[in-house]
């Protein structure tokens, strides 16, 4: 799937998404993600099974705007796809031994992305995020929050994703936290960067041969 000429101006710096190719385009606005808390249930009876999967076509997504702190969405197999582009400052967090001590898989063991993802960032290019935004508990999308707070959306929030349905917490790189319902890191579907604006989501780099069909659990 490509981008269609029918374009809508949304987010930060007024960039440019498809209206057919993009859910919606988010900053981090909690009030403007959890719309897609009730958007899901409609999406989820999709329920799209391996067949579909194995079917669907990749999706590029434009990121040349995209800004440090910025989510786009889209949907790739019937499911909401994240890209995030991380500051500085966060990635320098997801290194940190205090957050790491936090997390149930941090160093990203259960197979819940491909290998080449399977790094401290979880991604090819560290400021770069691609995760299926489907909390591993029961499926709720989770709201993206990527500032630390330290009331909301819970005490001593670091930044990452947080799953209004249960509560589940998740950090910047989709690693899950301990203590929390969802017992697996946020998956990370078959991507590469066929240039420096683009993202195509559903299809692995050159060489790699990763089955999205082969994660523990979405």
């Amino acid at each position: 799937m490509t981008m269609s000429s029918e374009t809508v101006s949304e987010g930060h710096g007024g960039a440019s998404v498809t209206k057919r190719d993009f859910l919606y385009l988010m900053t981090g606005s909690l009030a403007t993600v959890g719309v897609a808390a009730t958007i899901w249930p409609f999406i989820d009876q999709m329920n799209p099974d391996a067949a579909t999967i194995a079917a669907a076509g990749p999706v590029d997504i434009d990121i040349s705007q995209l800004q440090p702190g910025q989510r786009v969405v889209t949907l790739w197999a019937a499911r909401p796809v994240f890209v995030v582009k991380r500051a500085e400052p966060a990635l320098d967090e997801l290194k940190n031994p205090k957050l790491l001590s936090q997390l149930r898989d941090p160093n990203s063991q259960e197979w819940q992305q491909p290998e080449y993802a399977a790094n401290w960032s979880r991604s090819i290019k560290p400021e770069i995020l691609v995760l299926v935004g489907v909390c591993t508990h029961l499926g709720c999308i989770p709201l993206f929050d990527p500032e630390p707070n330290t009331t909301n959306p819970a005490p001593d929030w670091p930044g990452g994703f947080f799953c209004p349905c249960h509560g589940s917490k998740y950090d910047l790189a989709g690693r899950v936290f301990q203590g929390v319902p969802a017992p697996y890191n946020l998956p990370v579907p078959p991507y590469h960067f066929p240039d420096d604006k683009t993202v195509r989501v559903g299809q692995n780099p050159p060489g790699a041969n990763f089955d999205f069909n082969s994660i523990l659990q979405v």
